[in-house]
């Protein structure tokens, strides 16, 4: 069939220097769409600085930069849409997109800057009849794969609870939640609970995230659902791990933090001992996550059936991290389905409920 016209808004400034400015995601994407070969063909990029629209360009062959995305959608016919751009910024742009007449939108994570926009981005895409995927591409990797297949194995007995350690809860965190989605078959969770401290400012693509947390969160299924957050040995120490899995009859951890250890490794029902699990070369990130990502959502918009990283699955996960920061300001547990609208974090921050110092 004739290739997708493929565009982007959002291409970064130097994907060799990553950091909490950004990490010129469009550069991960895009050798995923090139290594399709004549299904996909990369026709126009937007960025509002010309000297990195023309430095993607230049790095993947790409015929016309825009500086403005909206004349880029008018003038290009697209078919899919790799929006790259900071997390406030995702909710009009999708929904610009959708009315644009383009037919997919694979978009960076976190999905918005609030539940009620990330809500209306896939609504809007719905009743438009637009594909929309958010790039959680860890559910494409071998240790991540591997580990499911165990736990449904019944390696571990019974799922009970799941559990991660990292840097904070929306930006880090999305990954964690949306695995914890993965590994529990997508079931709905009932209910949040979280504490935070925010004592110094940290924007990560200009978005408040927390200096410290704790979270509990239980699925309809009985599972449950735990983090710790923020700098220093905390996640790691009580966690164990970058993602653990504890089953009624054992243990399975991704990431086990420590020197040497094995990215997969699992304690089998009727064993106290580790075994280290081979996941031939590939970590947390990757290699060929991305690539995997957008093989997968170009078949789907071929087939017509649903990708793994779709806006459905994505809410689940927003839902709950939104649900978590709810529970800060309340100071209670929070029921699902989740009645807000905003940030919870941000506006406890723009109305001086919390004052973190500027570092």
């Amino acid at each position: 069939m004739a290739a997708f016209r493929v565009g982007f808004i959002g291409t970064g400034k130097n994907p060799d220097k990553p950091s909490r400015m950004g990490y010129a995601m469009a550069y991960r994407h895009a050798p995923g769409y090139q290594a399709l070969g004549d299904r996909c063909e990369i026709v126009a990029c937007a960025d509002i600085v010309q000297d990195h629209a023309d430095a993607f360009a230049k790095r993947f062959d790409v015929p016309r930069t825009y500086l403005d995305y909206s004349e880029m959608l008018a003038k290009e016919d697209l078919d899919i849409v790799s929006v790259c751009t900071w997390m406030h910024l995702h909710e009009q742009m999708v929904v610009d997109c959708a009315q644009a007449g383009v037919r997919a939108v694979h978009c960076e994570k976190p999905m918005a800057l609030t539940w009620g926009g990330a809500k209306r981005m896939a609504r809007v895409c719905e009743e438009n009849g637009v594909q929309l995927t958010f790039n959680h591409m860890r559910r494409f990797g071998k240790p991540y794969r591997t580990a499911k297949a165990l736990l449904d194995a019944g390696e571990i007995g019974d799922l009970v609870r799941m559990g991660f350690g990292d840097g904070n809860l929306y930006d880090s965190g999305t990954h964690h939640v949306d695995m914890c989605g993965y590994f529990n078959d997508q079931t709905p969770a009932e209910w949040a609970i979280a504490q935070i401290d925010y004592s110094t400012e940290s924007l990560v693509f200009g978005s408040h995230n927390e200096n410290v947390s704790f979270a509990l969160w239980k699925y309809e299924n009985g599972v449950y659902g735990e983090c710790i957050t923020g700098p220093g040995t905390a996640g790691k120490d009580l966690i164990g791990a970058y993602d653990r899995l504890v089953g009624t009859d054992g243990v399975i951890e991704v990431g086990p933090y420590g020197k040497g250890m094995p990215i997969l490794r699992i304690k089998r029902k009727g064993s106290t001992e580790w075994e280290s699990v081979d996941c031939e070369g590939e970590n947390c990130h990757g290699p060929g996550y991305h690539e995997r990502v957008i093989a997968q959502l170009v078949q789907c918009l071929q087939d017509g059936t649903a990708p793994e990283t779709c806006a459905a699955n994505a809410l689940q996960s927003a839902e709950i991290m939104f649900a978590c920061y709810e529970s800060v300001r309340r100071r209670a547990l929070i029921r699902m389905p989740l009645d807000i609208e905003d940030n919870p974090l941000e506006e406890m921050v723009a109305s001086g409920a919390l004052n973190p110092a500027r570092p």
